[in-house]
């Protein structure tokens, strides 16, 4: 589904990330798998890819800042071609905590560093997508920007932030054959969520109408279908993947 594609996934060392990256290598893709701190598991990633003879490479860059995105889109670029699908998924923290808790400084750099790390990565391979008239990004939204909970202010705010993005870059882009959409996890189960309370994801799995919480692989497919050719006619779409939990 992914044969001759060349794919970045930022924040793919683990977690969602890695998902992405291992499924969509082995659907024929080229991928480039972005760290920041995680290098060990990166290239861990890497080698496992390229021992099923998928062509793979790590590349280290903060995707909030626009020079190691830059040197990081042509790192992946001079390894494996031309970037044709941006998978936005790098994680950027916050606490959480209530809104009367909460420091503008906190709020800030999560605002900031969300929509400035799709801003960086967009700006940087969207410019040859043009000139090949011909493209794909999927950015990793949340449930809980339709959705907000308790203690995730900051988070809803940056993510409802990016689903506006996705849609101005969907109806400005299209014209030129890059399609953008947003993919939203409800709550799933890798190292980010692992801090909360069985009681708490137990209770949820309960309202989930499909019975469980959310896989890693679960989101990984998602993004497969639409950033393959069988979503060739999708764009400006937000897809949750939730079990049933969000049904926009």
């Amino acid at each position: 589904m992914m044969k001759n594609r060349v794919v970045l996934v930022t924040g793919a060392s683990r977690g969602i990330g890695a998902a992405t990256a291992k499924l969509l290598a082995r659907h024929g893709a080229a991928v480039a798998v972005n760290y920041f701190q995680s290098e060990a598991p990166a290239r861990a990633l890497v080698e496992e890819l390229r021992r099923e003879d998928r062509r793979a490479v790590a590349v280290k860059a903060d995707v909030r800042d626009p020079a190691q995105v830059q040197a990081m889109v042509a790192e992946a670029t001079a390894a494996l071609g031309p970037i044709d699908t941006l998978v936005v998924n790098a994680s950027i923290g916050f606490p959480i905590r209530p809104f009367v808790e909460y420091e503008w400084a906190d709020f800030q750099a999560k605002l900031v560093g969300e929509l400035g790390a799709a801003f960086h990565c967009c700006k940087a391979v969207v410019p040859a997508m043009i000139a090949r008239r011909s493209g794909c990004i999927v950015a990793i939204s949340s449930g809980l920007s339709r959705r907000p909970g308790p203690g995730f202010c900051a988070h809803s705010t940056a993510k409802s932030g990016l689903d506006a993005l996705v849609r101005a870059l969907a109806l400005e882009l299209g014209p030129s054959g890059i399609r953008v959409n947003a993919v939203a996890p409800g709550l799933t189960e890798t190292d980010a969520t692992a801090h909360q309370p069985a009681a708490q994801k137990e209770m949820m799995a309960r309202m989930t109408p499909l019975g469980r919480n959310g896989l890693p692989d679960d989101v990984a497919g998602a993004v497969l279908m639409v950033a393959s050719d069988a979503g060739k006619f999708l764009t400006g779409v937000y897809v949750p993947v939730s079990g049933g939990t969000l049904m926009p």
